[in-house]
This record gives structure tokens, C-alpha cells and sequence, in this order.
């Protein structure tokens, strides 16, 4: 025996389909953007340190040298 379905079943299954497709792409797109703004973090937070031992690397040589601190 073939199973019936109305037209409100159906309409119900695609959209509840569509909603279920759309959630996992959001869940997607939440997770790579994630990791692009801990990557992001990440560099600024490496250059920010590299320019603190680049100060200090040149206020080091500054004072070896007996020049004026600037």
C-alpha cells in the first residue's frame, strides 16, 4: 500500500529540510569565522610582541652606545 501525503506534509518536510540545511551552514560559517578571528588574534598579538623586542632591543643598544634615550 503506498503511503498518502498531503500537501501540508510535504511543504512541512521541505521546509523543515531547508531550516535544517540553513542551520548547518550557519554553523559553518560561525565556525570558519571563528577561526579566522582567533588566526587574526594570533598575528596582531606576534607582531605587537615583536615590536616590544624591537624596542627594547634598540633602547638596549642605545644605552651600550651612550646615546640619548629617546
Amino acid at each position: 500500500m503506498k503511503d498518502h501525503l498531503s500537501r501540508a506534509e510535504i511543504r512541512k518536510d521541505a521546509a523543515q529540510g531547508t531550516v535544517e540545511a540553513a542551520a548547518g551552514m550557519v554553523g559553518q560559517v560561525a565556525t570558519i569565522i571563528t577561526g579566522a578571528v582567533r588566526d587574526v588574534a594570533g598575528a596582531v598579538g606576534g607582531f605587537a610582541t615583536e615590536l616590544f623586542e624591537i624596542r627594547d632591543a634598540a633602547r638596549r643598544a642605545a644605552a651600550e652606545h651612550e646615546l640619548p634615550d629617546q
